[in-house]
């Protein structure tokens, strides 16, 4: 009698077994790409808003535009220091009027009223949110990290331009005042990592609001 002839299984075990390694690898990748995001959240959310002007997020430029234009702006300044941070911290002058497209400079002081050093980290943005594509930072201590010294006082220069633009955007024409925001917090704390956190939802929320 002829034996009967069933189908070699091993080349369907391999298969299996080839498959579940290429899953394996994804699921892998995929966790050690959500931790390292974690660890790089703040650069990321700092490259994405100054590219985008998302959230009234400013922009960062490296030259002044060719064009200064007659109309001008009104730019205030506020600041806003967290309570687990032992600073005052305050613009030097309330407000400006620029002209579109011209250079401006402007200064912040921190005093570290601790008897240690200590180090805080600011995040900033502009109103009107809308703005926030037209202000262009030339110089700016925004995101990195600042150390001072027991009783230590700091003028912190911002250097910035609106950009011309502006002036050609319809929905700019009733934007005649601009307030640049700072807000600094206790480095590698909590309250700032609940600050980014705000951030991010009041991007989602204004995102929505704005579509059409």
């Amino acid at each position: 009698m002829n034996k009967d002839h069933r189908p070699d299984s091993r080349p369907a075990d391999s298969d299996l077994i080839r498959k579940n390694k290429i899953v394996g690898g994804i699921v892998v990748l995929a966790v050690i790409g959500m931790i390292g995001l974690s660890f790089a959240s703040v650069p990321l959310y700092r490259l994405f808003c100054q590219v985008t002007g998302f959230g009234g997020t400013t922009q960062v430029a490296q030259n002044l535009p060719d064009t200064v234009l007659e109309r001008r702006v009104k730019v205030q300044f506020n600041a806003d220091t967290d309570r687990n941070l032992p600073w005052s911290f305050h613009p030097e002058q309330r407000s400006v009027e620029v002209q579109i497209g011209a250079r401006a400079l402007i200064s912040y002081k921190a005093h570290n009223k601790a008897g240690a050093p200590t180090a805080g980290t600011a995040i900033y943005n502009v109103t009107p949110l809308k703005a926030g594509k037209y202000f262009h930072k030339i110089q700016c201590f925004c995101f990195d990290e600042q150390v001072l010294g027991p009783g230590q006082a700091v003028s912190m220069p911002v250097m910035f331009y609106i950009d011309p633009a502006m002036d050609e955007d319809p929905g700019m024409n009733d934007v005649s005042v601009i307030t640049l925001s700072y807000t600094f917090f206790k480095a590698n704390s909590s309250a700032l990592e609940q600050a980014l956190e705000g951030f991010y939802n009041e991007d989602d929320n204004t995102a929505q609001n704005t579509r059409f």
